[in-house]
C-alpha cells in the first residue's frame, strides 16, 4: 500500500513535469503567438477553469494555507469521489486512479495553473516533498479552489460523457450497417438461387 501510494504521488509529479515540458515545447515550436501567448490559449484557459479570478485567489495562498489545511479525513476523501457529479466512471479518470490521483482534467488544469501562477509554482516547490507529498498538495489545492473550478470540471465531465456516448452510438450504427449489408447480400443470393459452377 505505501509503495503504491508513494509511487502514485511520484507519478503525479512526473506527469505534471512532462506536461509542462510539452506545453513549453508546443509554444516554442512556432505556434502563432500574440502577446506571448498562443491564439487558442485563452479558450483553453477558460475550458480548464484558469480564469483571472482563480489566479487572483491562488495568489493569496501561503505556505501556512497548505500546512494548516486539515488532512485528517484523508482516507474518507480518498474513498469519496472528487467528481462533482458523483459518477463512478466520468471518462476523465481511470481505474488506475483509485487512490485519487488527478483526473485528466485536473492534471491539465494543474499544468496550466502552474504555468500561469509563479506564486503557486514556488509554493509547490517549497512544500513538496519536504512538508507535503505531491498528492496532498494537489488535494488541498483542489479543495481550496473547488468553488471556482467545479463548474468547469462538471462541464468537462459532461462533454466526455457525450463524446463517449457518441462513439458508442457510432460503433453501434457501424455494426448495424455491416449487419444490414450482410443480410442484404444474403437475401440477394437466396432470391437468385444457388450459384451454378
Amino acid at each position: 500500500f505505501f509503495f503504491f501510494f508513494t509511487g502514485s504521488a511520484m507519478n503525479i509529479a512526473s506527469r505534471i513535469r512532462r506536461s509542462i515540458f510539452r506545453e513549453k515545447t508546443k509554444s516554442s515550436d512556432g505556434n502563432s503567438l500574440v502577446n506571448g501567448s498562443s491564439v487558442n490559449e485563452e479558450g483553453k484557459d477558460e475550458i480548464l477553469g484558469v480564469t483571472d479570478e482563480l489566479i487572483d485567489h491562488v495568489r493569496s495562498f501561503t505556505i501556512d494555507t497548505f500546512k494548516d489545511f486539515s488532512l485528517e479525513d484523508e482516507k474518507e476523501e480518498e474513498e469519496a469521489s472528487v467528481n462533482p457529479l458523483g459518477d463512478e466512471d466520468n471518462g476523465l479518470s481511470s481505474s488506475a486512479n483509485v487512490k485519487k490521483d488527478l483526473s485528466d482534467w485536473q492534471e491539465k488544469h494543474a499544468v496550466l495553473v502552474l504555468s500561469k501562477s509563479k506564486e503557486l509554482s514556488q509554493l509547490r516547490f517549497k512544500l513538496c516533498p519536504r512538508l507535503l507529498k505531491e498528492h496532498q498538495f494537489w488535494r488541498i489545492y483542489f479543495q481550496l479552489v473547488r468553488k471556482l473550478v467545479a463548474k468547469y470540471e462538471v462541464l468537462a465531465i459532461q462533454q466526455a460523457k457525450i463524446r463517449r456516448m457518441a462513439m458508442e452510438n457510432s460503433k453501434t450504427s457501424e455494426t448495424k450497417g455491416v449487419y444490414e449489408v450482410e443480410m442484404s447480400e444474403t437475401k440477394q443470393r437466396l432470391s437468385t438461387g444457388p450459384a451454378t459452377p
